[in-house]
Parts: C-alpha cells; structure tokens; sequence
C-alpha cells in the first residue's frame, strides 16, 4: 500500500497537469474562434504549428514567452536593434499582417530599404504557411485591445487584405 501511494500520487499530478494544459489549449481555441491573418480565419491547427515553428525559430531571440530581448529599445554594440517583444509590451501589434508577412519571410530591409538587422529573412527557412501561423500564433497571444488596434491598421493597409 505504501509504494502504490506515491505512484497514484504521480499519476494524479501528471492527469492534473494534462488537464490544465488540455483547458488552457481550448480556452485558447475558444478565445481565437475569430482571428484573421491575411483575410483568412485562422485554425486551431495552424496556432499550434505557429507555436512550434516559434519554439523553434524565433524564441531564441524574441523570447519563449514573446518576451524579446533586454533593452529592445536600445541599439546593441553593432549599432542594430535587439529583437523586440512581439507580446502588448512591443510593437509587433501596430504593424498590419501584410508588413509583418513581409518582415518575417524577407526581412527588415523589405519594409525599410537599407535597414541592417539581426533578425534573418525566413524565406527557404519556412514556407509561407508556416510563416502566416506562426504570426498567427503571435497574433492570437494579444489582449483584445491589441488585437483590435491591429485589426484596423491591417484593415487600412494599402495592398493589405
């Protein structure tokens, strides 16, 4: 009896474990039912594919937790700019879904002619479905109030859908 004690203990904490993260993935499915990218409603499948392709391609710099780099406003030693937050404290959110669809699979300097960055262009690195989901994963992160603010600047965006 003593030794089956800790193992349903274990198995109470990993089925605990399972469960919240099972209800933070529907409550987060819940919370995007009508988040856009490009005009297009974005779909369970395609926030986790955005969030592991994030994982593993921009967390490094942008943070784990969309967090950026310390002193993001502040020019490094190379003169280029540290990688921003893309949580409500950076400003990813004022950047219509076009612009940031540009910025990710070509890099900075599409937006801003001659602009040096660190931040890599991602075409041949990522397609370009796996470019929309991981911004929709961004995307899908915000608070309703950025998320609204950025809805309207993509909805203004000349060329943006």
């Amino acid at each position: 009896m003593t030794r089956r004690a800790p193992i349903a203990a274990a198995v109470a904490v990993v089925a605990a474990i399972g469960a919240a993260g099972w209800n933070a993935a529907a409550q987060q499915a819940t919370d995007v039912e009508s988040l856009t990218f490009l005009g297009k409603t974005v779909t369970a499948a395609q926030l986790v594919l955005g969030q592991e392709d994030y994982a593993a391609n921009c967390a490094s710099c942008h943070g784990a937790n969309l967090e950026g780099q310390p002193d993001w406003r502040r020019r490094n030693e190379n003169g280029r700019m540290p990688a921003p937050p893309h949580d409500a404290n950076g400003h990813t959110w004022h950047h219509a879904d076009r612009q940031l669809f540009t910025i990710t699979k070509l890099g900075v300097s599409a937006i801003v002619p001659g602009y040096e960055s660190d931040m890599p262009a991602f075409e041949g690195i990522l397609s370009d479905d796996e470019i929309v989901a991981v911004l929709a994963f961004i995307k899908s992160t915000w608070p309703e109030r950025e998320r609204g603010f950025q809805a309207e600047v993509t909805a203004n965006d000349e060329g943006g859908s």
